[in-house]
């Protein structure tokens, strides 16, 4: 870090504690822009990481950037969350001690980002073996599916979490990662009936309708339109550029399976996902007598079928609530607007309960099995603190919650310094600051908060209303501080007040909340039938959900305001045994444009996540403190004493030193292993000076200087190219380690084909039959028999092909049949033959599947010969030129032209004459590109097909039109003739799973396995 106090002026300081005007926001507002606009997003106060988001790609995430961060000194390199991670993993493996991570900041300032950097890190940075690598996996793959289920598109973040989320990862003694354990605080259900205009549902009920398989939606009774569906389009905002819905239901379908979720689970899920937007499309109509009944059936049939409830139980249950009078119970129907109310409660509860049962489910996939002690590293990614246009419920528990944890951080920290203090013999020196412990009794306090209140309003009798507990409010905190109404306002303030708001005084600043739907909210109340009702389910997940053993008393469970302040009470107790680190997310610009720097926004920011408390509080003492040994190292040039080579101890020579400097006693302390410096112009100075001491002795004429720079310099050298050779030998080492890891796992696996050649084919010799087939074949094509009657001149087959030879040789030696039908038969099979080495001189090397065609033999046709009796045919899959949507059809081949057809309709006729090629890429897809010349517009244009017997139909290509240079094979992409004058564009690359899809830039995408090419 030193290093880079040189470059202060251009590039801001690495670490603010360095800032001369601590106490000023605007010093610190000028660093963060400067580092901003010089694409440098990280920055220090102390150990706490500031992290702007740059909204764009930097580079700075790669495999490289892990292994330069790795087991480096916090200060050595420059700020990066990878150091932070990497300090935090090595603390705890050293001191074998709790750590947590807390990552806050407003939405849309990075923090589900941040979160997942740290994950992708320890990933790669811990121990690994088998076993460890499935537990890596389901870390990182519990992200996606907790996205897809928690998260939604607000106003300021398209992926935001609507919940708050800690996570422990857990170590063993080696410091590898081999559990983990998720908890999840306060999730918007309110969301799932409602949404603000310009915001969506939770990501997965579009990605359900828009990228679920045809097959699924039809069982689930859904249309592919979100339009269709009432509770996805409140917000008017179904579908957003940023987010790619179909792709992100591959990446949770593929999640859910690794996550080890059965397919009876992600079946019951998604038809309880699917039961929602039916629920919300289900709609009342008042009857005569004025009480409501359901206007739509079709949307309550497929209630019935997904949830497993009989249909009359439902109507019943939505349109009726039980009363109990005295010993009997009493169905009392519903008016519309309890019903609605009954509804929406009842697709909350479901969506709710079924959330939790997914986060329970993923902590069993998580769950570490070894009973032995574990260190744990905990990331809390929680919601930073909001204020929009209007404030409710949801803002109110969650600014709460960020008071809560404000309070814990100021805590955390005072500790944190005191105790380093007290370790290096320090005198501590009592801290100034904001105590919000004033703000946390308003809300909390017993009797008198605002949450007791709000109980006490929804538990009373009589008729409770949102204005009634603002009265209630007004008559209990009146004259408190940071509590104000409009009623209880000056007149100035009232202006900026509706009658049904209150504000709060925070620590981050002013907000106002309106009392709308505070009581609903906190009730969250299902009535008791329907949960009778949800019981008799035969979909698993809502059995669970709904368990029949749930205390069913008269007594009003818990409201979710006193859920959340006991959770958040289990979360502190947690975050206090454990050993603190924060990483607080900043947000420079609401437009998510790179680049830009909001003045106004950012110092806002600044304000409420406490950035100038933390660095009055680090810079209470003193400003800088360093090892003696890092601190020698760097600055013994400036004193003859201490150059070149200091005899005594470190502390000794740092004494030595800033004495030879002439510090000032009230300046810095020694401490037992530290130095500490109490003004960052001291260190400046030292700085300066030791920059120009470094020109000095290389431009300074003395021998002995010459020679002691270039000592220096040869020592500085011999250093680093040490540590790049250590570095280079290490990656080359590694690679080794693939490549003969690679190569043992292939000689086991020929070995054991060997051994077991003689057995029927199985998983352990199926490659090497395959080899042995292929590499006989490959020796027949230039040993053929040049006559009929050389029936000896055939090669000796392997075990493998025995059988075959031993029919031929058979049929050869005594079949009686006429010589004219030998030769048939044997020229069928030298024609078969012929065709194998012609597809071997087209294909072999140059196409990754090749090698796996050679063992199926070629037909004369894939369709009967009673439908094409003159003809060779095969099935193919047709892309439509436009929207490239798929359509089965049949490819046939004559003596002069090659023929499309669907159930017997030619749908289009190629002369030979008029193909200008065939393109096929080299991976192991199954995809041809028919290039056909056409100089009228109304003709068709080129043919993208599909092809599961690609090598046959296109060696009987080459040889029906008699030009082997036909096929061309292909790398990247291959350009076609839409029609004369538009082009189209055929992409192709290797993955994971195969997959074929229209891309964003409207090319066809071909997605082939990678595949190991036997040679």
């Amino acid at each position: 870090m030193e290093c880079s106090l040189t470059a202060r002026d251009r590039v801001g300081l690495q670490d603010f504690v360095l800032l001369d005007a601590y106490t000023s926001e605007t010093a610190f507002l000028d660093n963060l822009r400067k580092r901003f606009h010089e694409n440098l997003i990280y920055t220090y106060i102390g150990t706490l990481l500031v992290s702007v988001n740059p909204y764009k790609e930097l580079g700075i995430y790669t495999k490289k950037q892990m292994d330069v961060y790795m087991g480096v000194n916090f200060f050595e390199l420059p700020p990066h969350i990878f150091a932070l991670a990497d300090n935090v993993y090595r603390t705890m493996i050293s001191e074998t001690n709790n750590h947590f991570i807390l990552i806050s900041g407003e939405s849309g300032a990075g923090k589900t980002e941040a979160s997942k950097k740290i994950l992708q890190f320890y990933a790669v940075s811990c121990p690994s073996t088998r076993l460890l690598d499935n537990v890596r996996d389901r870390l990182l793959l519990s992200n996606p599916v907790l996205e897809a289920f928690g998260n939604a598109k607000t106003l300021k973040n398209d992926n935001s979490s609507r919940f708050g989320k800690y996570m422990d990862i857990q170590f063993d003694h080696r410091g590898a990662a081999v559990g983990g354990h998720i908890l999840s605080y306060l999730l918007e259900k309110s969301r799932v009936v409602h949404q603000n205009h310009g915001e969506r549902n939770f990501h997965v009920f579009y990605q359900l309708v828009e990228g679920g398989e045809d097959d699924l939606l039809r069982w689930l009774g859904l249309q592919r339109s979100c339009q269709n569906y009432r509770c996805l389009v409140k917000g008017d905002c179904a579908k957003v550029t940023s987010i790619n819905d179909k792709n992100d239901w591959k990446t949770v379908r593929k999640a859910l399976s690794i996550i080890e979720f059965s397919e009876s689970d992600i079946e019951h899920l998604f038809a309880i996902i699917a039961s929602v937007l039916h629920l919300g499309n289900v709609q009342f109509d008042a009857n005569i007598r004025g009480y409501a009944s359901l206007s739509n059936s079709n949307e309550l049939h497929w209630l019935s079928k997904l949830l497993g409830i009989q249909t009359h139980v439902l109507q019943e249950g939505l349109t009726h609530r039980k009363i109990e009078a005295k010993a009997e119970e009493v169905l009392s129907p519903f008016t519309t607007e309890h019903a609605i109310y009954a509804r929406d409660a009842l697709a909350k509860a479901i969506y709710g309960r079924t959330f939790n049962w997914l986060v329970n489910k993923i902590n069993e996939s998580l769950a570490n099995k070894d009973s032995s002690r574990k260190t744990v590293i905990g990331l809390l990614d929680i919601y930073g603190f909001e204020v929009f246009h209007v404030n409710s419920f949801e803002q109110f528990c969650i600014n709460y919650c960020n008071e809560k944890l404000q309070q814990l951080f100021i805590q955390l920290t005072l500790k944190s310094e005191q105790e380093e203090y007290e370790m290096e013999g320090i005198e501590w020196e009592p801290v100034p600051y904001f105590n919000n412990k004033i703000i946390c009794d308003l809300v909390e306090e017993k009797h008198r908060g605002i949450i007791s209140v709000l109980d006490e309003e929804c538990l009373r009798p009589g008729e409770a209303t949102d204005l009634t507990f603002l009265e209630k409010l007004e008559e209990t905190l009146n004259g408190h501080p940071h509590f104000v109404t409009h009623k209880l306002a000056d007149q100035k303030t009232r202006k900026t007040l509706e009658r049904g708001d209150f504000r709060l005084l925070h620590y981050a600043g002013e907000v106002t909340y309106s009392v709308k739907g505070f009581l609903d909210k906190n009730n969250d109340l299902l009535y008791r039938n329907i949960k009778d009702v949800m019981r008799q389910s035969q979909n698993n997940i809502i059995k669970l959900c709904f368990p029949k053993t749930e205390p069913d008393t008269k007594r009003r469970p818990e409201t979710v305001a006193t859920q959340f302040k006991s959770s958040l009470a289990g979360l502190t107790d947690i975050l206090m045994s454990k050993e603190p680190w924060y990483v607080r997310c900043v947000k420079p610009n609401s437009g998510k444009q790179p680049g830009r720097f909001d003045d106004v926004m950012v110092r806002h920011q600044v304000k409420y996540l406490g950035l100038m408390e933390h660095l009055r509080v680090r810079r209470a003492g003193f400003a800088y403190r360093r090892r003696y040994e890092v601190f020698l190292q760097r600055y013994k040039p400036l004193c003859p004493d201490t150059w070149p080579n200091w005899k005594g101890t470190a502390a000794e020579g740092v004494q030595r030193l800033v004495k030879h400097l002439g510090y000032k006693p009230d300046e810095y302390k020694m401490g037992r292993t530290k130095i500490f410096i109490r003004h960052p112009r001291t260190l400046f100075a030292t700085e300066d000076a030791f920059d120009v001491c470094k020109h000095q002795l290389g431009t300074a004429n003395k021998t002995p200087a010459r020679l002691l720079t270039f000592f220096l310099i040869l020592e500085i050298k011999l250093s680093f190219s040490t540590r790049i050779e250590t570095c280079w030998r290490g990656l080359m080492a590694r690679k080794e380690k693939e490549k003969r890891a690679w190569a043992v796992k292939v000689i086991k696996k020929f070995i054991k084909g060997f051994m077991t050649r003689n057995q029927p084919a199985c998983m352990d010799n199926s490659e090497y039959l395959a080899f042995v087939r292929q590499n006989y074949l490959t020796r027949l094509k230039d040993n053929l028999p040049k006559s009929i009657l050389q029936r000896n001149a055939w090669l000796t087959a392997p075990p493998i092909m025995q059988e075959v030879q031993r029919s031929v040789t058979k049929h050869l030696g005594t079949s009686q049949m006429p010589l004219s039908s030998w030769f048939i038969v044997l020229t069928r099979n030298l024609c078969s033959l012929q065709l194998k080495a012609t597809a071997s001189s087209l294909f072999r090397g140059r196409k990754e599947n090749y090698p796996f065609s050679v063992a199926r033999p070629f037909a004369d046709t894939r369709i009967s010969k009673k439908d094409h009796p003159l003809s060779y045919s095969v099935p193919v899959i047709k892309y439509d030129r436009n929207g490239f949507r798929p359509r089965f059809r049949q490819l046939i081949f004559t003596q002069v032209a090659a023929y499309l057809v669907e159930e017997g309709k030619v749908k289009q006729r190629m002369e030979f004459s008029s193909l200008r090629g065939v393109s096929v890429s080299n991976l192991s897809d199954n995809f041809l590109i028919l290039h056909i010349a056409c100089d009228d517009v109304k003709q068709k244009g080129d043919l993208v097909l599909q092809c599961d017997y690609l090598f046959e139909a296109l060696t009987r290509l080459s040889v029906v039109t008699n030009n082997k240079n036909l096929v061309k094979i292909v790398q990247g992409s291959v350009r076609f003739d839409i029609q004369p004058g538009r082009e189209g564009f055929v992409d192709f690359k290797s993955g994971s799973e195969s997959m074929v899809y229209r891309a964003k830039n409207g090319h066809l995408m071909v997605v082939s396995r990678e595949m190991r090419e036997i040679n």
